[in-house]
């Protein structure tokens, strides 16, 4: 079906041509020659054949198209090569403009109508008629340029918008699945380190309690200390932070482990090199303590190294431990799941790496892994400068050199007058113009201006270049200008108009309900609506530039009808190009709210499950691990050795158990409870795999213990928000004081938009709370903390 449409439109220009020249030579009576019909015939050929390749090659089809036509305009009669110079060249130009990136467009766009004035003037100079065919032979590669990057722009961001869909669909199946993966490697890293700790600390005291009867006392502090730092551990797989702000530096971190298990008699060495924040000095982390903790528990005493050292292309993490000492026993030799090799491969492939592990020639163990370094992500080609420069050497090759039109040159008497044409001032001021429109994005109020401006200028240029052509022509021009902005701006924003979608004024009370459709139209009828600034300006402009181009040439109709006639005939072309921008914004605005949506409803239903998933071991670990972790802390508080000894092995089967029944029971629970703020890091994480950047922190003075309603009001105002977020960097912080909960939003554009902000209202009035909007892009919700109203968590 391509190939079929690919060939369509070249063999329809082929068509229009052949009616056009020869055709309507024929048809006069006059046969042209067998010489011209073979060169019509070549470069029609050529022209159709290179035309049915514009998808695959656009910029050798437009540079072949151009020169053919060129070659053939010189002995060839005139039109005969005009549709295909013309609409063969725009369809070349747009396979461009939709096929490569902006530079190379502009470029080729650029360079063709420069190409097309050297070759002018190497012809017959520049005449009035020559400028003007320029001018408009300019614009329609401008228009062509405009609608292939609008097009390609369009189809990337439908692009965009599928690929995010799909890709929230993957994350929404995998979410939970991860957050399954995540508690059991944090539950046999927590078991796996502390307990086992308290183990070998214990079994080492017991052992040498006759000769040294201290390290009893040591061990137990150790294992009360250690116990409460188990509960805390398992209360932060539990509920981890949303936010890695607050935690040490990955370097840190890494050195008070090593200090950890010098305390528990295990000789380390260590070195590394500072690590950034983020998955490696994660998985880095992970791997030094799961090697450690395995050195501890077979190789009790053994000298063991760690060398970590962050490359640019890579980074090494080495660890290495010593052979068993002779007559020490391993008392944590019993201890282990066989869980923590797949868990140490699984950190590294995580982090995009790989690990091997084996042992070394003096009968020790080393673990080994190869980590991405500071150059892992997709880096800028370091020919993409060089490869610019090219285009821009072969494009100023073709625009200077002198064969074609020297080969095409024909005998024509040229103008000697030194006056400057009007086709000159025409072709500066569409100049003008088509660089204005570039800044139409970045600066639309001074584009806008800067085109009122030019607009004016033009029956200037027509009154001091003599211009005797048609007299609508140069305002009909700059009016093609002012089209363009008012089509691509959108809905008005700003002035007299009204939108459907204007959001409320921030001035609004919260709890004023948002009139519907029917409502508003009820309100506005009898009422005029004012016309948008932006239109009543062009309009005021554009019917000034008409009557001064009138007036100027000469007409015995009065000044007030020439106005009207004026008005008459730029309100409705201008209204046109307005509509469109409107319908065109409104279109863009509901194909993102639908996107938005739908990526609102995959966030909720990941965070969701990955929620019940998350609630379910945590459900099995309160009623098993920490209850055994308690009773060792407990006999340690009592100073029975051999008792604690006992519970941390019970705490430590009791884990193993509860990670076998994470493993075998993967069905999704048939009733998912609702998600509270302890789901904020699922909400992040999930929000992350999709492509947001979101930040989202916790102040020290949230309290411990929330109301059930105000936990549930106040995830779900934070979905709500983030779900608007958009594109944007979105930051979240949450803080309370003076019996207030507060959620501040900053980089959320949309929260202000009726639909989201009644949503946001329903969540918080059922609290008595507030809603209140700004600067720009900010929203601040205030949920009064009630206590002894519902149920309460614990954090």
């Amino acid at each position: 079906m391509k190939r079929n449409d690919d060939r369509l439109v070249p063999v329809l220009l082929l068509c229009a041509q052949a009616l056009v020249w020869p055709g309507a030579a024929l048809v006069r009576g006059a046969i042209p020659s067998a010489s011209a019909l073979l060169v019509a015939a070549l470069v029609a050929g050529s022209v159709t054949g290179v035309l049915t390749l514009r998808r695959s090659r656009p910029v050798a089809a437009l540079v072949v198209v151009a020169a053919a036509c060129a070659l053939g305009a010189g002995p060839l009669p005139a039109g005969a090569t005009a549709v295909l110079g013309t609409a063969g060249v725009a369809l070349a130009l747009w396979a461009v403009a939709t096929g490569r990136d902006t530079f190379t467009t502009l470029l080729c766009g650029t360079s063709l109508a420069v190409w097309q004035l050297l070759y002018g003037l190497t012809l017959h100079r520049l005449s009035d008629r020559d400028g003007l065919d320029l001018v408009l032979t300019a614009l329609l590669y401008a228009t062509t340029c405009g609608a292939g990057l609008l097009t390609r722009r369009a189809r990337r961001t439908r692009q965009a918008s599928e690929h995010l869909l799909r890709r929230a669909e993957s994350e929404r199946h995998r979410l939970p699945a991860v957050e399954r993966r995540r508690m059991e490697r944090e539950l046999h890293d927590v078991s796996a380190h502390h307990l086992t700790a308290v183990v070998v600390t214990a079994g080492a005291a017991l052992g040498l309690r006759e000769t040294r009867p201290e390290l009893a006392d040591e061990a137990l502090r150790f294992a009360v200390e250690t116990g409460h730092e188990v509960t805390r551990a398992l209360g932060a797989v539990r509920a981890p932070a949303p936010s890695a702000a607050d935690l040490p530096a990955p370097e840190e971190r890494l050195l008070g482990l090593v200090a950890g298990f010098r305390r528990i008699g295990q000789p380390v060495d260590c070195e590394t090199d500072p690590l950034p924040e983020g998955a490696v000095a994660d998985a880095v982390y992970g791997i030094v303590r799961e090697a450690l903790t395995n050195g501890a528990r077979y190789a009790p005493g053994a000298p063991t190294r760690v060398r970590c050292r962050y490359g640019d292309d890579r980074t090494d993490v080495v660890v290495t431990s010593g052979a068993p000492l002779p007559g020490t026993p391993a008392h944590g030799a019993d201890l282990g799941g066989g869980r923590g090799q797949g868990i140490l491969r699984s950190r590294a492939r995580e982090a995009g790496g790989t690990l091997t592990t084996g042992p070394t020639a003096d009968g020790g163990w080393e673990v080994r892994a190869v980590l991405p370094g500071r150059t892992a992500g997709p880096a800028d080609r370091p020919g993409a400068r060089g490869y610019r420069v090219a285009q821009v050497t072969a494009a100023a090759g073709l625009v200077l050199q002198p064969l074609l039109p020297v080969v095409a040159i024909r005998a024509e008497d040229t103008s000697t007058g030194s006056s400057v044409s009007a086709g000159v001032l025409f072709a500066l001021l569409a100049a003008g113009q088509a660089v204005t429109l570039l800044w139409l994005r970045r600066s639309p109020r001074t584009a806008c201006g800067a085109l009122a401006v030019l607009a004016l200028l033009w029956p200037v240029a027509a009154a001091a270049g003599d211009y005797t052509g048609p007299v609508l022509l140069p305002p009909a021009l700059s009016m093609l200008a002012t089209c363009v902005a008012l089509a691509s701006d959108g809905p008005p924003r700003s002035g007299g108009g009204w939108s459907r979608s204007s959001p409320r004024p921030s001035g609004a009370p919260v709890g004023q309900p948002i009139p519907g459709r029917g409502e508003l139209r009820e309100r506005l009828r009898g009422r005029p609506l004012t016309l948008p600034r932006p239109l009543a300006g062009a309009i005021a402009v554009h019917t000034a530039a008409v009557t001064a181009a009138v007036s100027d040439r000469g007409t015995g109709v009065p000044a007030w009808a020439v106005v009207v006639a004026a008005l008459a005939g730029t309100v409705p072309v201008l209204s046109a190009a307005h509509r469109v921008g409107t319908l065109r914004g409104r279109r863009l605005q509901d194909a993102r709210t639908a996107r938005d949506g739908r990526l609102g409803a995959l966030t909720g239903e990941a965070v969701r499950d990955a929620w019940a998933e998350r609630r379910r071991i945590a459900g099995g670990l309160e009623t098993t691990v920490l209850a055994r972790t308690a009773d060792m802390v407990a006999e340690a508080e009592a100073g029975r050795l051999e008792a604690t000894a006992e519970r941390a092995r019970e705490a430590l089967a009791a884990m193993r158990a509860l990670l076998d029944a994470v493993r075998d029971d993967e069905e999704r629970p048939a009733l998912r409870p609702q998600p509270t703020l302890q789901a904020l890091d699922l909400l992040a994480r999930q929000c992350r795999a999709t492509g947001r950047e979101v930040d989202i922190r916790l102040t020290g003075r949230v309290p411990e213990r929330l109301p059930a309603a105000v936990d549930l009001a106040a995830y779900h105002a934070a979905e709500t928000v983030l779900a608007t977020g958009g594109d944007h960097p979105t930051a979240l912080e949450l803080d309370a004081a003076d019996g207030t909960l507060t959620i501040t939003a900053t980089g959320v554009p949309s929260a202000a938009h009726p639909a989201v902000r009644e949503r946001l209202v329903a969540r918080v009035e059922a609290l008595d709370g507030t809603l209140t909007t700004g600067p720009a892009d900010t929203v601040r919700l205030l949920l009064p903390l009630a206590p002894g109203d519902g149920e309460e968590r614990e954090r």
